[in-house]
């Protein structure tokens, strides 16, 4: 098994994969908590204020009838329903929303923003979910070989005598350049016109969506002030699990170099450790020995 020595002591690859995910997660932690506590501990202190202002406003309220008021629009916003607007507001489970939930299920995105709320509602999403993701899994599996069998015929079409790795460099380029355009450069163009997004918040959620992070801070569809075309949120359904088979093909691909090139660096430290030792008993041969002269 590949391994490094660290004090004079050898550290497997598993053990070492191990220490710095961990590294990786606290590295995670320190910035995110530098990067974000200090708007958070802001954006509390300005709600506060304006909910001071408003009782200040209309002193006919007491501060327990505005808390069980902030209560309501909580329980209305955790079951999907935008305080915005008024009850005209499209549904949250008309067909289009309803293909798109179920296609954030099957993927394990979960944006949280929308949720069954009934237990029979509940108890389909736990069986339709338990072999849902298998099937999606599944599904994604073999479009990925699709996907690697095209560019292998892609490579045999184009492929010439001498030419063989500058064809496998060029090919995986054109994929990763086609790919990148199609999944991650043009869909926040669109997310930011029909959003009202910047494109960095519209590439902040296709990358998320993607991810199959789904953090939910951002959805398509959601805004009660905005007129979408019915099919809408079915054809981001649609894009998210292509985009989804394409982005798993970039990470497998990019796991597989990171772990190759640590080997290999591994590899090449062991045989140097190999040769330096057989060099130092070269330059000194065991003493007890007894040399014999030709």
């Amino acid at each position: 098994m590949p391994h490094v020595t660290v004090c004079n002591r050898p550290l497997n690859w598993t053990l070492t994969l191990v220490l710095g995910y961990l590294f990786y997660l606290l590295l995670g932690a320190m910035v995110f908590q530098l990067l974000e506590r200090q708007a958070e501990t802001k954006t509390r202190d300005r709600f506060q204020i304006e909910k001071l202002k408003f009782l200040q406003n209309y002193t006919c309220l007491d501060r327990q009838a505005l808390e069980q008021f902030v209560q309501v629009i909580m329980e209305a916003w955790e079951k999907g329903i935008n305080p915005e607007g008024n009850s005209t507001n499209p549904s949250n489970w008309d067909f289009s929303n309803s293909f798109f939930f179920a296609g954030t299920v099957v993927t394990t995105i979960g944006y949280g923003n929308l949720a069954p709320s009934t237990v029979p509602g509940q108890v389909f999403c736990v069986f339709y979910a338990l072999f849902g993701v298998p099937l999606n899994l599944a599904f994604l599996n073999q479009l990925g070989k699709g996907l690697s069998a095209h560019l292998i015929n892609l490579e045999t079409w184009f492929h010439k005598p001498g030419r063989a790795r500058v064809i496998q460099i060029l090919t995986m380029g054109l994929f990763l350049m086609a790919g990148t355009l199609l999944f991650l450069v043009f869909p926040p163009m669109i997310f930011s016109y029909v959003e009202g997004w910047s494109y960095g918040e519209g590439f902040y959620f296709t990358f998320i969506t993607l991810s199959t992070i789904g953090f939910g801070d951002y959805v398509v569809g959601t805004d009660p002030n905005k007129h979408y075309i019915t099919v809408y949120r079915s054809l981001a359904a649609i894009w998210i699990i292509f985009g989804l088979a394409w982005l798993a093909l970039i990470f497998n691909l990019g796991a597989n170099v990171m772990e190759k090139f640590v080997q290999l660096n591994w590899q090449n430290h062991d045989m140097g450790t190999g040769e330096t030792a057989v060099a130092k008993t070269e330059d000194n041969p065991d003493p007890h020995r007894i040399h014999i002269p030709s």
